[in-house]
C-alpha cells in the first residue's frame, strides 16, 4: 500500500502575497496531526516558499521530535549551481537549515534537460553518491518533469545511483504525452524503481473539479471527496511507494489521511468513472497550471503568473456578458505585482516550467482577456 507524504511547498500563509509569511502555528498543528495518524514522510526542498521551506520544518518537526519520529527529504537545487564547490556548500546550508545530521532521502531537484547537463558537468549524482557513502544520505534519487524518453536516457547511465524516482502522476497527466506519466512509471519499473508521486492533484486542480464531475463522483463513491479519487489514483499505481501531498490546512490534511489511512485503489466502476471525468475537466481547463511558482521565482517583472492564470482559467469556464467579474481580482494582484502585459518575452519563466506551458504566449491571452476594453 502506498504511504502518504508531506509536501512543503505548499504551506500556510499569514500573508498570502509573501511567501515566506508560513504560518508556523498552524504548521505545527498539521506536523502534530500528520504524526499522530501514523505518518511520518516530509518533503521539503531548498528554494520552496523562497528558502523557508527548509526552516519552517526544522522549527515544526526536528526541533520538537526525536530524529527516529520522521523521514526528511529534500534536494540540490541544480538551477542554481554554477561551480561543483557550490555543491558542498548548498548540502551544508541544508543540513543546518533543517537541523539534521543526514537525509533520509534526497534528490537531484527536477533533472530537465539544461539542469541536468549542469549536474554532469559538475558530476553532482557522484558529489551525492559521496555524500550517501558517509552516511550523509540514506537513499539517494531524483525529480524530473520530462518524457521517458528522456528518464530512460538518465536511469541508464545512473541507475546504480538511484534509489528511487519522483514523477509527476496524476489522472490528467496519465496519458498526456507532456508529461507522459504512465511511461515513465513503466520505466521506473523496468528498472526496479520505487515511485514518489508529486502533484497527485495537480496543485489542487483536482481538488475543485466541475460540478458535472463532482456529481459523478459523489453518486458513484458517496462521502468521498473529489481530491481523494486523485489520491486513490496515485496511489494504485503498482510501482508507487509514496504519495506527496501540498497540503495547506488542516482540513485538506485529514481528507488525505482519510483516504490513505484506510487505502482502497480504484476499482474498475470507478476507473471508468474517472475517464469520463477525465474528459469533462479536460475541456473546461484553459491553463493547465500547477502552481508550483517557479516561473514567479525566475520573473523579472514580478508577474504573479499562476495567478493569472487561475483567475484566467475562472473567467473562461464560467464565461459572462460585459466585464468579467475575474478582472477585479486580478486589477487587484497588478497593485503588487506586474501586468501580464509587462511580459518581455525572456523566456526565462518557460525554461523553469515543469509543464512546458508556452507561458509568454498565454500571458497575452490573460492580458487580452483583462486589460483590454
Amino acid at each position: 500500500m502506498a504511504d502518504l507524504g508531506f509536501g512543503l511547498m505548499r504551506l500556510p500563509l499569514r500573508d498570502p502575497d509573501d511567501q515566506t509569511s508560513i504560518d508556523m502555528d498552524l504548521l505545527k498543528a498539521m506536523v502534530d496531526e500528520f504524526l499522530a495518524a501514523g505518518f511520518d514522510y516530509f518533503d521539503t526542498a531548498y528554494y520552496y516558499h523562497r528558502n523557508s521551506s527548509e526552516r519552517a520544518i526544522r522549527e515544526a518537526l526536528v526541533e520538537r521530535y526525536p530524529r527516529d519520529r520522521f523521514r526528511l527529504a529534500t534536494k540540490m537545487p541544480i538551477k542554481l549551481l554554477e561551480t561543483e564547490k557550490q555543491q558542498a556548500e548548498v548540502f551544508d546550508e541544508q543540513l543546518g537549515n533543517c537541523g539534521v545530521d543526514y537525509f533520509d532521502n534526497y534528490l537531484l531537484h527536477n533533472i530537465c534537460r539544461s539542469y541536468y547537463a549542469t549536474s554532469e558537468r559538475l558530476d553532482t549524482f557522484g558529489f551525492l553518491k559521496g555524500k550517501k557513502d558517509e552516511g550523509r544520505i540514506r537513499r539517494l534519487g531524483f525529480s524530473i518533469h520530462d518524457n521517458s524518453e528522456f528518464l530512460g536516457r538518465v536511469l541508464e547511465k545512473h541507475v546504480e545511483d538511484t534509489d528511487f524516482v519522483q514523477l509527476q502522476v496524476n489522472y490528467l497527466d496519465w496519458d498526456n504525452p507532456d508529461t507522459d506519466a504512465r511511461r515513465c512509471c513503466e520505466v521506473c519499473e523496468s528498472y526496479g524503481l520505487p515511485v514518489m508521486v508529486m502533484e497527485p492533484v495537480k496543485g489542487g486542480a483536482l481538488a475543485k473539479v466541475p460540478e458535472s464531475v463532482e456529481r459523478m463522483f459523489s453518486e458513484t463513491a458517496p462521502g468521498m471527496s473529489s481530491a481523494s479519487w486523485a489520491m486513490r489514483f496515485a496511489g494504485g499505481i503498482g510501482c508507487v511507494e509514496t504519495v506527496l501531498s501540498g497540503m495547506t490546512d488542516l482540513e485538506q490534511m485529514r481528507d488525505n489521511i482519510r483516504t490513505m489511512r484506510c487505502f482502497r485503489s480504484l476499482d474498475a466502476t470507478e476507473m471508468e468513472v474517472l475517464e469520463r471525468a477525465k474528459a469533462i475537466i479536460n475541456s473546461s481547463v484553459a491553463v493547465p497550471c500547477t502552481g508550483c511558482r517557479y516561473c514567479v521565482d525566475e520573473c523579472p517583472k514580478s508577474i504573479a503568473i499562476p495567478e493569472f492564470f487561475s483567475i484566467y482559467n475562472d473567467a473562461v469556464g464560467t464565461p459572462s456578458k460585459g466585464l468579467p467579474p475575474q478582472r477585479f481580482y486580478y486589477l487587484n494582484l497588478t497593485e503588487t505585482h506586474g501586468r501580464a502585459s509587462d511580459c518581455i518575452g525572456c523566456g526565462r519563466c518557460e525554461d523553469s516550467c515543469p509543464q512546458h506551458l508556452p507561458i509568454r504566449e498565454l500571458l497575452k491571452d490573460v492580458a487580452k482577456r483583462f486589460e483590454v476594453f
